[in-house]
């Protein structure tokens, strides 16, 4: 069975508690209300994840509690991932690689810049950035996660809050 990898990036933060480090800020209104609203919109297509992977932030972890609520997926489903905080292409890659094979379809909640440049290394998607609450599927040829490296996705699907294209 192909591998498709689900990326999310966090909703929209709040930047307004001063003195908060970058790990503890929380998702704002528009962050709180964008994730489910993504998250039924990927429920519409049948392309709900087996397995949810997400940053420690608490930002991120929300959002995939966000996704995992409208996806009626018991908390632990998702799983805790520090490499993913501040992770860049090579780390994210990493995680990937080390993803257990029976599952064919996991989501991972992360961050930019981070994201957005993994997902041009996997696919050569072109895509500036990806938006907050934004996901991005990449379909890859093969059953086995290790196999994932520079250029072996397709980019099947890019959608984000503020994309009325594929309403």
């Amino acid at each position: 069975m192909a591998k498709q990898l689900v990326l999310v990036r966090h909703g929209k933060s709040d930047w307004s508690t001063n003195g908060m480090t970058d790990f503890e800020r929380p998702l704002n209104h528009r962050g709180n209300k964008n994730a489910p609203e993504m998250a039924e919109r990927i429920s519409k297509r049948n392309l709900i994840p087996e397995l949810l992977v997400s940053s420690p932030a608490k930002r991120a972890l929300t959002t995939a509690k966000h996704f995992s609520d409208t996806w009626d997926m018991p908390k632990d489903k998702i799983q805790k991932e520090p490499a993913i905080y501040e992770a860049n292409t090579t780390a994210l890659l990493q995680v990937v690689n080390r993803f257990d094979n029976q599952h064919n379809r996991i989501a991972l909640f992360g961050h930019n810049p981070g994201l957005t440049d993994f997902v041009n290394f996997l696919a050569d998607a072109h895509i500036y950035t990806i938006p907050t609450a934004g996901v991005v599927y990449i379909d890859f040829p093969f059953d086995d996660w290790s196999m994932v490296s520079h250029h072996t996705g397709s980019l099947l699907l890019f959608d984000y809050p503020k994309n009325t294209a594929l309403i």
